[in-house]
């Protein structure tokens, strides 16, 4: 007998709760999730929506993405709570500094990444979380960046199309009536990066509320850092 997979459904996984160092002497909390019973093959580092805004590690599309990918996609999940942020992992260190001082968690969650060796990096960033991917992901050794309901806010014109001289893919998914920035919008301002994937999103909105659109991000994730799990399964077991 299988169940549908939806909603708050977790799918087997070896979950460690962790803690990264940051550079500037944080500790923050987070959760790694590997697949049961093999090697990840590639890595997904999240970065979650604004936490002033009630964003943390667990926001939806985060949490579903720990509790399915590794499963569904052999995918490892990393999440972690950016300064100053609560989940009921814990809270973060530190305060909200609106982009800048969380440089240093992100790098902090990069040194994680190379002390587990962990493969094929990607970061995973929603709203808040794309603003750190596009400012400071250049910095680090990773395959890509996947941008969710990018707000295009504090990641300034410069930072947006130094991705041009990288190789570094970016996958950009933009809901069709997302409250910030929606595709025709998203298009002139990520012109300035020839190489990036703009994907609108039909009937997608900001939070991406809903299973039919949280199947549809998983999918445009995992089509990007590991496409042969696609398409992914709907019921668990899997057939």
């Amino acid at each position: 007998m299988s169940i549908e997979i939806r909603g708050p459904l977790e799918l087997p996984a070896r979950r460690e709760d962790i803690e990264l160092s940051t550079s500037d002497g944080l500790t923050l909390v987070g959760e790694l999730a590997l697949p049961v019973d093999s090697d990840p093959v590639a890595t997904l580092v999240t970065l979650h929506p604004l936490p002033t805004a009630g964003g943390f590690m667990d926001s939806h599309i985060l949490r579903k993405a720990a509790a399915r990918l590794p499963a569904l996609a052999d995918l490892a999940v990393l999440r972690f709570n950016t300064r100053g942020t609560s989940s009921p992992r814990g809270t973060s260190d530190g305060e909200f500094d609106g982009g800048g001082a969380e440089q240093f968690d992100v790098a902090a969650a990069m040194e994680f990444v190379r002390e587990r060796a962990l493969p094929r990096p990607w970061l995973l960033g929603w709203s808040f979380g794309t603003e750190l991917a596009l400012k400071y992901g250049r910095e680090h050794d990773i395959e890509g960046i996947i941008l969710l309901s990018p707000p295009l806010h504090r990641a300034t014109e410069a930072e947006v199309a130094a991705w041009a001289q990288s190789d570094r893919e970016v996958v950009v998914l933009v809901p069709e009536l997302d409250d910030y920035l929606r595709p025709p919008e998203a298009e002139t301002r990520f012109a300035s990066i020839p190489h990036a994937r703009l994907i609108a999103v039909e009937g997608g909105k900001h939070l991406w509320v809903g299973e039919s659109q949280t199947r549809r991000v998983l999918t445009e994730v995992v089509a990007a850092v590991n496409p042969s799990a696609l398409p992914l399964p709907t019921h668990w077991p899997a057939a």
